[in-house]
């Protein structure tokens, strides 16, 4: 059992201390660092961080399995300390230890996945996985995150206890209120303090013991020691929110897994990027949307609470799972609130109809429904376009592990007595999804070609397919179907974005139980009933999207389904609909420069900047428009006025590092790709360029560090053979592969025209 002495001192100071409220809305920490002394290991110097060995350390360092070295203790983890040294367990003060205090903040953590995330059992099936195959220094990957006081206090050695420190916490006040600093490399990209509770009167940590009467004596300086203007960014959630598989994981190259830090830094809610299809008038930070303020509960306090409402604890997610396995009503309720507050927005957009007597091209699309006049016959053919939006989420649905998380589309068709006539999407009797249903997940391959099925990720080498939908951006989900040729009346047509927190095979083998229930969730549903025969227009539902967003939002969809000419049609719908917006002629324009005709996106750059002057994604199309005819300088330029006003646009700073590389001017290249990988320090092509630019400026040693880096996170050619393979022996799921595809529900061979020639019956926006 894990350092059963320091538990009950621990239990004991909390008891101690049970009826004294601390005003703060924090509960432990560290302050800053003592005076630096000389360093104790490469890895501590090459952070700035030096500190003294210790007693606790020596002890652990006899005994340590280095596995990657002496200078780098914690890998694959980037998470260390402030020391650069173990940490003693007993150093970390336990939730109840706070709580005592902070009951409502306690409640709320107790519940959260943060509080779960190291003892909940699908979590330990996967990561004992991992090391039982490799061994258990491999998992200081994982725990750097889930159980920083395992990785600290260096447990994740062989011949350690196997009960590990805080195995019930997981992340618990004094982990997340004792770092120091983060960056934005992830996997744990954190330095971790000594916890305290208080600060000297000079500032530094106090990581004795201290009685609540010091603390009331002094709450300046209880606050000094437990709160931080970090913890208020979305950098300080990057740590752990953003993470990659490292060589050292993985033995074969370093690998992408999730991004959502960078999906946030880029989308509209942040305002650091002009280039999202939506504008929004504020600044979301990840703490505006996980920890927005709740009214205290009945009965309870906590002195962090400002007007009886605190700063939540709950961080509510799409963790369904949790609650339900430990019996939390409360956050299973609010979780299921918080997944269908406007997350999505579900459009049965149009019907495409198929002339059985036409030829292949001749398809007629009735646009958009509900404000569209057209005639359904009995045994008609048709196709269903369903616009899915992801309005409310500032990164990206699926976020993180898409591999066994599961959300997709249940699409049916019914007629009017309810009788399902078609659908897609479906559950099976043993609970599996439809298998060829529209999901927003991803497909790992292994080094086999086959499913990476139960989260391997050392293991990965390539994605198959990736259907994730980004923030602000939509996605075009397409079903054939065709009505009985004796139906009469109504029929009905319903899209439902569904989820659920793993698919089933992953849960009935992290849970030793087939089909183990899951909660399921709908997110969010729009179900259009039409009748055999004229359909006359309908006023449209208070919660309906306006005309002019329902064919933005198509537009989106086609160009990212690489329909150029079908987009370009709907943001001219969007143009004849709000003559005045700016946005409507520059998103034109971005589809003409993907088609590469860039002299055809030149007139609605003028027409976008002549209706809304010096706009910086207006000007950020027409730099790309200006560097393609030559005109670099003119480029340079566009770039620059966009940066005055996104400084932090990764993309601006990309484009004008490139355009500086251009015109040979290698110091001004430099410095912006030096600004790019400080907000990105994995952007790909900040490392192949630094990598020669730094060998033309002289640099040698950086120069072999970039061009290091770049090889080892560039793709590997020969992994597309590994989803090619799995592709070919899984046609159920291969069309997800491809970006314009139909789920047909015929059972007839999709037509697939090489041209479809639209032609968009007018609506009343006319």
């Amino acid at each position: 059992m894990f350092h059963t002495a320091a538990r009950r001192w621990m239990l004991g100071a909390s008891l101690a201390v049970l009826s004294v409220a601390v005003p703060s809305t924090a509960c432990v920490s560290s302050a800053e660092p003592p005076n630096p002394a000389p360093a104790a290991s490469a890895y501590a110097v090459h952070l700035g961080i030096v500190g003294p060995t210790s007693p606790f350390h020596d002890s652990v360092a006899a005994r340590y399995n280095y596995a990657f070295g002496k200078d780098t203790p914690f890998l694959p983890s980037n998470a260390t300390s402030s020391t650069g040294q173990f940490l003693n367990p007993k150093s970390f003060f336990t939730a109840q230890y706070c709580g005592h205090c902070h009951e409502e903040a306690y409640h709320q953590w107790r519940q959260s996945a943060h509080s779960n995330s190291f003892r909940a059992p699908w979590y330990l099936k996967n990561v004992n996985l991992l090391i039982a195959e490799k061994g258990v220094q491999y998992s200081r990957h994982c725990e750097g995150c889930h159980n920083p006081v395992a990785l600290l206090s260096g447990d994740l050695s062989q011949g350690m206890p196997k009960k590990r420190p805080f195995e019930e916490e997981g992340l618990t006040c004094s982990t997340c209120h004792s770092i120091q600093s983060t960056d934005t490399t992830g996997t744990g990209s954190y330095v971790m303090g000594t916890p305290a509770v208080l600060v000297d009167e000079n500032g530094q940590a106090i990581t004795r013991p201290v009685s609540d009467a010091e603390i009331l004596a002094h709450l300046d300086r209880h606050s000094k020691a437990v709160m931080r203007p970090l913890y208020q960014t979305s950098e300080f959630c990057a740590a752990c929110h953003k993470a990659a598989i490292p060589r050292s994981l993985d033995d074969y190259k370093w690998l992408r897994a999730f991004t959502v830090y960078d999906e946030w830094q880029a989308a509209s809610f942040t305002k650091q990027s002009p280039l999202p299809f939506y504008r929004k008038d504020s600044v979301s930070t990840c703490q505006t949307c996980h920890m927005t303020r709740e009214p205290l509960a009945e009965g309870t306090m906590d002195p962090g609470a400002k007007d009886d409402k605190l700063v939540s604890h709950r961080w509510l997610g799409a963790n369904t799972l949790i609650p339900q396995y430990y019996k939390f009503d409360e956050q299973a309720e609010k979780v299921a609130a918080f997944l269908k507050n406007g997350v999505f927005n579900v459009d049965i957009f149009a019907l495409e109809k198929e002339n059985a007597a036409a030829t292949s091209h001749d398809h007629v699309v009735v646009a958009p429904l509900g404000l569209t006049s057209f005639t359904l016959a009995a045994g008609e053919t048709l196709v269903a376009d369903v616009v899915i939006q992801n309005k409310g989420i500032a990164h990206s649905f699926v976020p993180e592990q898409r591999d066994f998380y599961e959300s997709w589309v249940d699409f049916t068709v019914k007629d009017g007595s309810g009788k399902i006539l078609a659908e897609s999407g479906f559950i099976e009797p043993d609970g599996e999804l439809d298998p060829s249903a529209h999901s927003f997940t991803n497909r790992l391959i292994d080094t086999k070609g086959e499913l990476n099925d139960l989260h391997q990720i050392w293991h990965n080498r390539v994605l198959a397919y990736n259907n994730t939908i980004q923030s602000g951006r939509s996605q075009l989900v397409r079903y054939r179907f065709r009505l009985p040729k004796d139906i009469a009346g109504q029929v009905s047509l319903t899209a439902t974005v569904k989820y659920r927190r793993f698919n089933q095979h992953f849960i009935d083998y992290a849970m030793d139980q087939k089909h183990y229930p899951l909660p399921m969730i709908d997110m969010a549903s729009e179900t259009r009933t039409f009748k055999i025969g004229e359909n006359s227009p309908t006023p449209p539902d208070a919660a309906e999207n306006k005309e002019w967003m329902r064919w933005n939002n198509d537009g989106i969809a086609l160009l990212d389904a690489q329909q150029y000419e079908s987009s370009v049609h709907a943001f001219e719908r969007v143009a004849a609909l709000r003559p005045d917006d700016a946005d409507a002629f520059t998103n034109m324009a971005i589809v003409e420069i993907a088609w590469e005709r860039y002299d055809d996106a030149k007139p609605n750059l003028a027409k976008a900047l002549a209706l809304l002057p010096g706009d910086p994604r207006a000007l950020y199309y027409r730099a790309l428009v200006e560097r393609n005819a030559g005109q670099v300088k003119e480029a340079i330029a566009d770039f620059q006025a966009v940066l005055a006003q996104y400084p932090r646009s990764r993309d601006a700073l990309r484009e004008l590092g490139f355009s500086y590389y251009q015109q040979h001017d290698y110091p001004q290249a430099r410095a912006a790709y030096e600004q790019l990988q400080a907000i990105d320090p994995d952007d790909l092509a900040a490392h192949y360029s630094l990598a020669i630019l730094y060998r033309r400026l002289g640099e040698k040693q950086k120069a072999a560090a970039e061009s290091a880096k770049f090889a080892d996170q560039k793709d590997d050619p020969t992994a597309s053979t590994y989803a090619l393979e799995f592709l070919r022996k899984h046609p159920e799921v291969a069309a997800e592969s491809v970006v314009w595809h139909t789920h047909d529900l015929t059972g007839d061979p999709v037509k697939r025209p090489a041209k479809i020639e639209y032609t968009y019956i007018p609506g009343a926006g006319d």
